[in-house]
């Protein structure tokens, strides 16, 4: 039986909107394998990003547990405690880059290591190493704004990948881009799988949708509805 990195049990999200009830979440259970990759896919408004979030440790649930196999209880943590979880554990890539504008693509990545305590020059150097690694080696010194749409968001997951998260979480990471470039992150993506990195991908696009992963849930109004698994794949992080 393949290790457990993660699982949650009873997930809800509920929030008061003008005196009405969202339930964002409604009673979620996942179990995520260490080397897995995992794809969630469903209409806006289904709760995958509200997962998403919680299992970043960005937002807390209204009720049920996430347990993570090094770190324990996120719902016992301390927020201290939780930003450590979100710095050493956890890597995020989001469809809107969320890159700071007066910095280099070098700058950019180097704040990833920035909560660990990693001097100056041992971030510059990893930093311009995940750069090189993903082709910009070229790019560090350029600014968001003279990179194309595709180079900001491998910038962007440079700075989630530096601190070698044992978890990437992927919300819509081709969003913005178009289709070559899109097909392009979406082979990175199973490069790294494939390298031993567990990836959960929340994603609407077709070319991702399609792509090589080991479990597709399907989510709609808070729940997962169902969840299937390629007769083709094995074990996670090993494609057969």
């Amino acid at each position: 039986m393949a290790e457990e990195l993660l699982r949650a049990a009873g997930l809800r999200r509920i929030y008061q909107l003008g005196g009405r009830e969202i339930r964002a979440l409604d009673g979620v259970d996942l179990r995520l394998e260490r080397g897995e990759y995992l794809r969630i896919v469903g209409p806006s408004g289904s709760g995958k990003s509200t997962l998403l979030n919680l299992l970043a440790g960005l937002d807390r649930p209204s009720d049920g547990t996430i347990a993570f196999s090094s770190a324990g209880l996120l719902s016992e943590m301390s927020p201290a405690a939780l930003a450590a979880y979100r710095a050493r554990e956890v890597g995020v890539v989001f469809q809107s880059f969320n890159l700071i504008t007066h910095r280099t693509a070098l700058q950019n990545v180097e704040l990833g290591l920035l909560f660990l305590g990693v001097p100056r020059e041992e971030r510059l150097r990893r930093a311009r190493a995940m750069l090189d690694r993903l082709a910009l080696g070229a790019r560090c010194d350029h600014r968001p704004g003279d990179l194309s749409g595709g180079e900001q968001q491998r910038v962007a997951l440079a700075r989630a990948l530096v601190k070698e998260p044992a978890l990437l979480l992927a919300d819509e990471p081709t969003g913005n881009l178009d289709r070559e470039i899109s097909g392009e992150i979406a082979g990175l993506l199973r490069e790294l799988n494939r390298r031993g990195l567990t990836i959960v991908l929340v994603t609407h696009d077709i070319a991702l949708a399609r792509g090589d992963v080991d479990r597709t849930v399907h989510m709609d109004y808070g729940r997962i509805v169902s969840e299937e698994r390629p007769e083709s794949h094995g074990a996670p992080g090993r494609r057969t």
